[in-house]
């Protein structure tokens, strides 16, 4: 629930006000699982909650689609690009190691290492 003054009140599952995912930020392709999940669940987007059927279960912490997404898309959350799919991903699939190629193994470093 969103209260007035802005914080927000995370009701437990099977509450009128629970959601069972969030997406952290807006224009983000995927919502993060609050808990493991499976089935039709709740999303967080910004001031509204939606459903969105699962196509797989997703473990607690990890990332599912938004939107269906092609192959070489650069996925976003946390409002910035984390990496891009290997492969194309329909709305409600796991999105993790098996279809993401992780932006942050393939960057350069931006500082040198501190001298040992």
């Amino acid at each position: 629930m969103l209260h007035a003054h802005g914080g927000i009140s995370l009701s437990g599952p099977g509450t009128a006000t629970a959601w069972d995912a969030v997406r952290i930020a807006a224009g983000d392709d995927v919502a993060v699982a609050l808990r493991d999940l499976s089935g039709t669940v709740r999303v967080r987007l910004g001031n509204r909650i939606e459903e969105i059927g699962l196509r797989e279960p997703i473990p607690f912490g990890h990332k599912f689609a938004l939107l269906d997404l092609p192959a070489d898309h650069e996925v976003r959350k946390y409002g910035a690009p984390i990496g891009r799919l290997t492969r194309a991903v329909l709305v409600g699939q796991h999105v993790h190691v098996h279809n993401l190629r992780s932006q942050r193994a393939t960057e350069a470093p931006t500082q040198a290492s501190p001298p040992r």
